[in-house]
């Protein structure tokens, strides 16, 4: 029998350029650099496990559960049975099954041989433990079985045995593919055997924990009848228990029996949109997003947000950020998140402050600062507005949790389900839409704190404007595609410009409609105390807020001129007082440090200050009647008089009066680095997902015209590997247990200086997965530094039995 790798390669080498690159668009790992050579190459990557569980979670819940009847039968199976088995040969089924079948065949997971047989991916059948509740085949499963005992159970049946022992065996698997047959011998077995056979082929059935010696299976009643005509199959040394092939539990389950088969999407209620109601709402709510995650990071510029000891952002912090920005605990989470993947925070010490990126995005228009959140979003590993575990605690934020596949697939399955709905037409409760999400994706992660599927990866959706109306809206459908163009063009359209002008009030308020300019809230936070943002923004003024701003540096008259600048009408003559009569008062004292002297012009206001009784903790004493001298430090005794109502300036060495401008903390380089760093998208002139797609297209057009296999290694016949370099060719020469392809990865890897995923075997005897980075080759041993210890390790190479591109 050919190997799963030969019919691979062999059917990808009868495919067409065309639908080669849709194989190549659906398993983006198999051809990560170095690109593969020939279908062979690629067939050998598509068989890795690891390949293989990262094309499962992509799937849509009928080409799963096509994919666990496969994996049931065995390969090669009958398109006829597998029809039967899923109750699927006419109608709407039958359909359906053909729609799993090609999805299937897209992601090279199941394809037909020459005969039409299908045939599936090695590492399938190891995707379910036992599916359908069934074991493996007779054929397997007998593999180990003496051609005596063969012959035994041929006799018990009644068949005359072969001579051979592969002639008994597929005799033996013939009798038992028969469900009549297998039917008419139950009949006639022992009331204890019947009894046991209809318990094991029950789909709920779980057999007892492994036994590893002493077991005595015939022992059960009825078992030892069942395993002399190999209905139950005992291990060749007889520990374990007894095994059900495959066959005889469906014989035993009868014709009625099907499992689950799910064609068709849930039914959503559905309401009528039309698309401007759809622009119009995520336009809401994308813009308020925008200016809320404004205001979050820059409560967080000016205070960053202590860690916690075990990492991440606390409850209390979170609270605190978020009163400060005015918004809810779902938004500073998403907020938070979203930054620190697109770089725009990093960890500082035992804090998480802003970057030198923040500075650039915050002076950008909101068009330009909402893709750079969305793209950190659409590629984060994790749901970012999580508040709880499976224990029902409260969860930090930027906790630095792995990497999670099914947060990535959740969110794409929300997006994918949302597209499938009809034109004009919305979910009437976007709630609703989870169920059709979890058809599209059903191995996706579902929260412990959600109560209907996928209800916090639909809140977030909801909040960035990437749903609207129970729809899919135009930022929504850029994602989808992958688009930074559409992203860009969406968000213009949908997002208006930021607001440089403010109305000012006589009752001492600024309100800004829209976004604000960075320029116009970066004066208006100098000058005035921000009450509220969104979708409005309110700043009051007070003398606290405008000696803040004379405190740096700022005149009268220069306060006075900006904000007229951007007012959209006169100044009120309430804030022109206000601003005057501060300023009056403003400087009137003056302390410079001597540790601290403090002085002035009028005698009687120092005579004041002296006889204070809640600066009497200064240790005030009067050297003259415009000097004092205070035991306090400079710092804490401008702080104490501020508190007390006075308006004192610090001086510097030279007497010139000191500017108070507060620099907002910033983060170096981010240390650990961010999960991924996003930088601000720009406008090509194709987009992403065009480049992409003609990358593949050359690289499907290349494979189709390429030999089918490349020269293979034989050192008996002195054939070495092909090697592009010479680290491939020492590779090659130590890691024995990988094949040619996980060879060039690894090399590649070292070459590149790029991450790469190993299944690395000790010395113990123990595998783990491993993502390496940093590789420096020392033969017959690899230096890198290992993420799964944190630290730099030593590997030796000839234990190395597998290589993937890192998830």
């Amino acid at each position: 029998m050919k190997s799963g790798k030969s019919t691979l390669a062999a059917w990808l080498h009868r495919l067409s350029a065309e639908h080669l690159e849709r194989v190549l668009a659906a398993r983006p790992d198999a051809v990560s650099p170095p690109e593969p050579r020939s279908v062979s190459e690629l067939a050998e990557r598509l068989q890795r496990p690891g390949s293989v569980a990262l094309a499962l979670p992509r799937l849509p819940l009928p080409a799963l559960q096509t994919a666990e009847a496969l994996a049931a039968l065995g390969a090669p199976a009958s398109r006829d049975v597998l029809a039967d088995l899923l109750d699927a040969t006419e109608g709407r089924a039958a359909r359906g099954l053909e729609t799993a079948l090609q999805t299937l065949s897209t992601h090279a997971l199941v394809w037909p041989d020459r005969e039409g047989a299908l045939c599936t991916a090695a590492p399938l059948r190891q995707a379910w433990d036992t599916p359908l509740g069934l074991d493996q085949p007779l054929a397997a499963l007998s593999k180990d079985t003496t051609s005596e005992e063969l012959r035994r159970m041929l006799a018990a049946l009644g068949v005359r045995p072969p001579g051979t022992k592969p002639q008994r065996l597929a005799s033996l698997v013939e009798h038992h593919s028969d469900p009549a047959r297998v039917a008419a011998v139950v009949a006639q077995a022992p009331a204890d055997t019947r009894k046991l056979l209809k318990r094991r082929a029950d789909p709920a059935y779980r057999p007892q924990a492994f036994v590893l010696f002493g077991s005595q299976p015939a022992s059960e009643p009825g078992a030892r009848w069942a395993l002399e005509r190999g209905l139950l199959v005992q291990h060749r040394y007889g520990y374990g228990p007894a095994r059900m092939p495959a066959e005889v539990a469906l014989a035993l389950r009868g014709p009625g029996w099907h499992p689950p088969f799910d064609p068709a999407p849930p039914v959503t209620p559905l309401v009528p949109v039309s698309p401007a109601e759809v622009d119009s709402e995520a336009s809401a709510a994308a813009t308020a997003f925008a200016a809320h995650g404004a205001s979050v990071l820059s409560v967080c510029a000016t205070a960053p947000p202590a860690r916690l000891k075990s990492g991440g952002v606390g409850a209390r912090e979170l609270a605190r950020i978020g009163k400060a920005a005015r918004c809810e605990e779902t938004v500073v989470r998403l907020t938070l998140e979203t930054a620190y993947e697109a770089g725009l925070m990093a960890r500082d010490g035992d804090r998480v402050a802003t970057t030198d990126a923040y500075d650039t995005w915050a002076e950008s228009e909101p068009a330009e600062r909402l893709p750079v959140l969305l793209h950190a979003w659409w590629t984060l590993g994790l749901t970012p507005s999580q508040a709880r575990d499976n224990d029902n605690k409260v969860l930090p934020a930027l906790a630095g949790t792995p990497s999670c596949a099914g947060c990535l697939q959740a969110r794409k399955g929300l997006l994918t389900a949302a597209s499938g709905l009809p034109a004009g037409q919305g979910a009437k409760n976007a709630a609703e839409l989870g169920p059709l999400a979890h058809w599209s994706r059903p191995l996706a992660e579902v929260l412990p704190q959600d109560a209907m599927p996928f209800a916090t990866v639909i809140r977030e959706a909801e909040v960035l404007g990437v749903l609207a109306r129970g729809a899919l809206s135009p930022i929504g459908a850029a994602l989808l595609a992958d688009s930074t163009e559409e992203l860009a063009a969406a968000c213009h359209r949908l997002l208006p410009a930021a607001t440089a002008t403010a109305r000012f009030g006589s009752d001492l308020t600024a309100v800004v409609t829209g976004t604000p300019a960075a320029r116009l809230v970066t004066l208006l936070d100098s000058v005035a105390d921000r009450e509220t943002s969104g979708t409005a923004s309110l700043w009051r003024f007070s003398p606290a807020s405008v000696r803040r701003a004379l405190d740096a540096g700022h005149r009268p008259d220069s306060i006075e001129a900006d904000l007229g600048a951007v007012a959209a009408g006169p100044v009120p003559q309430p804030l022109s007082y206000l601003i005057t009569d501060t300023a009056r008062s403003h400087g009137r004292i003056r302390i410079a440090s001597a540790a601290c002297v403090i002085h002035g012009e009028e005698p009687a206001l120092l005579t004041e200050i002296a006889a204070h009784r809640k600066l009497s903790r200064l240790g005030l004493r009067r050297l003259a009647p415009t000097v004092l001298v205070s035991r306090t430090p400079l710092e804490k005794t401008l702080a104490s008089l501020r508190t007390e109502g006075y308006a004192p300036v610090a001086e510097t060495a030279d007497g010139t009066v000191r500017v108070e401008r507060p620099r907002s903390p910033r983060a170096t380089a981010p240390v650990p680095p961010p999960r991924r760093s996003v930088s601000r998208p720009s406008t090509p002139s194709r987009t992403t997902a065009t480049v992409k797609q003609a990358e593949l297209a050359a690289l499907a057009t290349r494979l189709a015209v390429a030999p089918l296999t490349h020269p293979a290694p034989d050192p008996c016949n002195g054939i070495p590997f092909a090697t592009d370099t010479d680290t491939e060719e020492i590779i090659a020469g130590y890691a024995t247990q990988i094949p040619h392809a996980d060879v060039r990865q690894l090399a590649h890897a070292v070459d590149s200086g790029t991450a790469v995923t190993i299944e690395y075997v000790a010395t113990t005897g123990s595998r783990t997965i491993r993502t390496i980075s940093g590789l420096d080759l020392d033969p017959p041993y690899l230096y890198a530094w290992c993420h799964l210890r944190d630290a730099e390790r030593v590997f030796t190479l000839s234990r190395i039995h597998a290589v993937m591109p890192p998830a």
